[in-house]
């Protein structure tokens, strides 16, 4: 169970087996997720249409983006960004899950509500994503810029990138676009969490004598569903989130297409829906919920598994 759950108490796990079980559940994950998170962002930075019909678009599907990244920049294109990205995994699931934990337990202990609650995952969830959002959103502009600049690279190591980036744009670059990831994050989060308790409850209240057998494809199954419904019900933000971090990174960007420069959050919302209508909120929606339905039932799948295993660990040796 993820959160804590009063009618669990036997099962003891300290708060570095929670905070590593997050930490290799987003590691595994990441690697395996990458090459869709990378088309998703190129999606997301396209100005023009995704459609055949637009002559001057560089991408419009997922595996026509995926056969023209291999054409033109080779495999390791797909893992753009890795090193930053598995330090923002590996950091994010760790805070993420461990403040999750406190948090519900806390709830728990206060005697406000039930710490099982749709709505006590939800506040939980949202505010221990916010809190790994500020520990980790400077690694994540630095994935972003990696996974978006073309061929020849404006930053060759993460050192070149952290350097170049901080003498040129100043040290608040490294928190770019952090308005719209918190307030994307916060409802983004809450609903994982609670949509994921909730599908793994009517799971087994629908399959009871399955829901005791298969728990790992249980988790993800519920996992996967939680980050579908998610994803789908905050995407603009994190659309306006992904065009605010490459703002001042124009010139890397000058092969895929047209550019755009941002004054902010709402500056972007109303551009995008100006010059690419209420479906410019939306572009890379077809590999994001892909990626999101991999990546959350994935992380919970593996987060479940860490857990069970370090607390029959504990129970093999008492």
């Amino acid at each position: 169970m993820v959160g804590y759950d009063p009618k669990a108490e036997d099962r003891n796990i300290s708060n570095l087996e929670v905070a590593v079980a997050g930490s290799v559940s987003g590691l595994v994950t990441r690697v395996l997720i990458s090459p869709l998170d990378v088309i998703k962002i190129r999606f997301q930075l396209q100005i023009e249409r995704l459609s055949l019909s637009d002559p001057n678009a560089k991408y419009h599907g997922i595996l026509q983006a995926g056969r023209q990244i291999l054409q033109e920049e080779g495999p390791t294109a797909f893992w753009k960004g890795h090193i930053p990205a598995q330090l923002l995994s590996i950091g994010y699931g760790a805070v993420q899950f461990l403040s999750f934990e406190v948090l519900t337990e806390l709830v728990h202990r206060a005697s406000v509500r039930d710490a099982r609650d749709f709505y006590v995952h939800f506040l939980c969830g949202g505010l221990s994503a916010c809190v790994a959002t500020l520990t980790v959103h400077p690694v994540d502009v630095l994935r972003t810029r990696f996974a978006a600049q073309g061929e020849p690279r404006v930053y060759k190591t993460l050192r070149d990138a952290v350097v170049t980036m901080y003498r040129s744009e100043g040290p608040l670059v490294f928190y770019k676009g952090l308005n719209p990831t918190l307030i994307a994050i916060f409802p983004y989060a809450g609903f994982q969490f609670s949509i994921y308790s909730s599908l793994k409850r009517a799971y087994e209240w629908a399959l009871p004598a399955e829901g005791k057998k298969n728990g790992n494809f249980k988790n993800l199954l519920c996992g996967s569903g939680a980050g579908i419904i998610s994803k789908t019900l905050t995407y603009p933000l994190d659309l306006f989130k992904k065009r605010l971090q490459v703002g001042g990174f124009e010139q890397a960007r000058a092969s895929f297409g047209q550019v755009r420069s941002y004054k902010g959050l709402l500056d972007c919302a109303g551009q995008v829906l100006r010059e690419e209508g209420a479906q410019g909120c939306f572009k890379g929606l077809s590999p994001s919920l892909l990626k999101a339905a991999l990546s959350t039932g994935l992380v919970f799948f593996w987060y479940e598994l860490f857990c069970n295993l370090f607390h029959h660990m504990r129970k093999a040796d008492s």
